[in-house]
């Protein structure tokens, strides 16, 4: 293999990763998800001035779990995710205006560090070198993950950032007091990454704990690594982050965390009831579900994580490599912020956030533990290499340990390649799809303040500029109170991402008075089932909302039964 120069590698490694996000970006130049459009979304809002705000509900966690005495549009946004995601686009915004390239630059360039950050701590917890660049160039190409590193989401930050903590407060254990009080300034920024962020704090804090216990037991013999000022500095940093973001919550919202008050986050025991608005989501009803749903539900969601993880994250290939990587490494003070923070997360994301393991949160937080994981995992295949050259006649180190990690490294690749051609067709007809249903508003003669009820009210923003509210997880009596309290104007419906209570009507079997005939329906064009109710249902279709009697667009006709009937 090459060998690293100090200088050359990390840049090489940093345009390696920029180079294959690029690409990414060029395939895909917009948001594809919830997570990404909402951070555009906020992005745009702070740079034309309007602060922290939404036009839109994305989720009626964002407005108390239920349907407001007062509801109004635009409202405070971040009641969930977190603003660095967000706040990190506004200078590339100001210089190139509101383009998908000045939201998505910011993600292009932070997360590109991950891959010359990785080699550094390959060289600076003692692997070989060609294990470190090994690392560097998988991390650069992160198996199915790859395909979230061009996005304005935050992948891209979390990862360098988590990572960076956790490589930091190992530093503080080996006597490096200025990489563990700077710990606590990076924990701070993950913090304002990702709600779980806070959770680095742990691994942070069990480390001067640890140390100052190892000393105690010395009697004398050891001094502490971590001196009290570096974890008065640790915390001091974390919190001069924090503490304006902490006080604009309690500010708008009289909350630190206004997303748990409703208990919408904590105690939900289906993800249909995060968009529901009459579900009872207080912590008897939790407990009222019995013991098995509740064992149930958390053994599924640690099933999921590590399946996540495994495919995701692995490529399943690396798994046994990482497992042994890590059981070699498990002593060692550099991987101990990474253990504490890699249990820490699969309990408490198993535990308290079953439900959202597999919509997305725990795959957001995992990839912060790709960089270790990658490189224990390497370093795991040259063990293994180690081992078949003393099994295996004719066999040398010189020959096995590169060939080895050439294959790790490669099917990493294969799985980044295969993952990006499976997601980026969905993700572009998703895309074709919305910005055509801008086209057909436009020609329906909808105002630019006409309010829109999708599945996906970021999404929609994003693409027709159109604000509105989330599809309600209800009956149709209760979405017409929705819609009639917002003065919804046209109900966007997709085959993809429906619920159930409205999937009558985009199969056209029932259809209230206070929908219209659609004005554009977008044919399917997926796979067939050779049943004609699926197949024959629309990609997407938009209907206009009649609230006032005066609104003259929905004209009572007859499909199915119910066709007629006003809930």
């Amino acid at each position: 293999m090459l060998r690293c120069d100090p200088v050359r590698t990390p840049v090489a490694l940093f345009a390696l990763a920029l180079l294959v996000r690029a690409v990414l970006f060029g395939l895909h130049p917009d948001a594809a998800y919830p997570d990404s459009y909402y951070y555009v979304d906020v992005a745009r809002a702070l740079q034309s001035g309007h602060g922290f705000s939404v036009n839109f509900v994305y989720s009626f966690v964002e407005v108390g779990g239920r349907l407001p005495p007062h509801p109004m549009l635009p409202i405070p946004s971040n009641v969930y995710w977190l603003p660095l995601a967000s706040i990190v686009q506004i200078p590339s915004i100001w210089l190139f205006g509101p383009t998908p390239l000045a939201s998505t630059l910011p993600f292009l360039l932070i997360g590109s560090l991950v891959a010359p950050l990785t080699w550094l701590i390959a060289r600076d917890i003692g692997c070989q070198s060609r294990v470190a660049l090994a690392a560097g160039v998988a991390v650069a190409i992160p198996a199915a993950a790859t395909i979230y590193a061009a996005q304005p989401d935050n992948f891209s930050l979390y990862q360098p950032l988590a990572t960076a903590a956790l490589w930091l407060a190992a530093r503080g254990l080996r006597g490096h007091h200025r990489s563990f009080a700077l710990a606590g300034l990076i924990v701070g920024l993950a913090a304002l990454s990702r709600n779980d962020g806070i959770l680095l704090g742990v691994p942070v804090g069990l480390a001067f704990i640890w140390d100052r216990w190892r000393a105690w037991r010395s009697r004398g013999s050891r001094l502490p690594s971590i001196r009290w000022i570096d974890a008065f500095a640790c915390a001091g940093l974390f919190l001069a982050v924090m503490a304006p973001w902490y006080i604009r919550q309690l500010v708008v919202f009289g909350d630190l965390s206004p997303a748990m008050a409703s208990g919408r986050v904590l105690f939900i025991r289906t993800y249909a009831d995060m968009n529901s608005i009459t579900s009872d989501t207080s912590l008897a009803a939790f407990l009222g579900q019995g013991i098995g749903p509740l064992l149930l539900s958390r053994i599924g969601g640690l099933v999921s994580e590590i399946t996540l993880f495994s495919v995701v994250c692995c490529s399943v290939v690396l798994v046994p490599f990482v497992a042994g990587g890590l059981w070699a490494r498990r002593r060692s003070v550099d991987f101990g912020p990474y253990l504490v923070y890699g249990s820490l997360l699969f309990v408490a994301s198993a535990l308290v956030f079953p439900i959202f393991v597999t919509h997305g949160t725990f795959l957001h937080s995992a990839v912060a533990l790709v960089p270790f994981g990658f490189i224990a995992g390497l370093e795991g295949v040259v063990l293994a290499a180690n081992w078949a050259v003393r099994h295996r006649r004719g066999w040398t180190e010189e020959r096995a340990v590169p060939m080895l990690l050439i294959a790790a490294v490669g099917s990493l690749i294969l799985s980044a390649a295969m993952f990006s051609a499976l997601a980026l067709p969905v993700w572009n007809a998703e895309r074709d799809a919305r910005i055509a249903a801008g086209h057909a508003l436009d020609a329906a003669g909808a105002q630019p303040t006409d309010l829109l009820m999708t599945a996906d009210p970021a999404g929609f923003e994003y693409f027709t500029g159109h604000g509105g509210v989330v599809t309600p997880s209800d009956s149709l009596a209760v979405v017409n109170d929705v819609a009639t309290a917002y003065g919804i104007r046209w109900l966007v419906l997709e085959r993809a991402d429906i619920t159930e209570q409205l999937a009558p009507v985009i199969e056209s079997k029932v259809r209230p008075a206070w929908i219209g005939e659609p004005i554009f329906s977008m044919p399917y064009e997926g796979p067939r089932t050779g049943d004609p109710t699926i197949d024959d249902t629309p990609a997407l279709v938009i209907y206009p909302v009649c609230i006032a009697s005066a609104d003259t667009r929905c004209m009572p006709s007859a499909i199915g039964h119910s066709a007629a009937t006003t809930p």
